[in-house]
């Protein structure tokens, strides 16, 4: 599995109990488990999800499932 393929797969495992679609950048943060510490770890890459909520712009919501904020992030971080 590439860095892209764990860090996407985990960030959809981490919004698996998020309610959707999310409306707001806070709504997200709250969704992860652990918040703005959730952390996503391939190899040497980490992601936190405060880092990762940087990369997203406000044209970016409402998300409609975990799988969406996924693409986007791992797609803005050049992974």
């Amino acid at each position: 599995m590439s860095v892209r393929e764990e860090i996407h797969d985990q960030i959809v495992k981490g919004l698996a109990g998020g309610k959707f679609p999310i409306a707001t950048p806070e709504d997200l943060l709250a969704a992860f488990p652990e918040g703005a510490a959730t952390t996503c770890r391939s190899g040497d890459i980490v992601v936190t999800a405060d880092e990762a909520g940087k990369l997203l712009k406000a044209s970016d919501f409402p998300f409609k499932d975990a799988k969406h904020v996924a693409d986007v992030i791992v797609e803005r971080a050049g992974l």
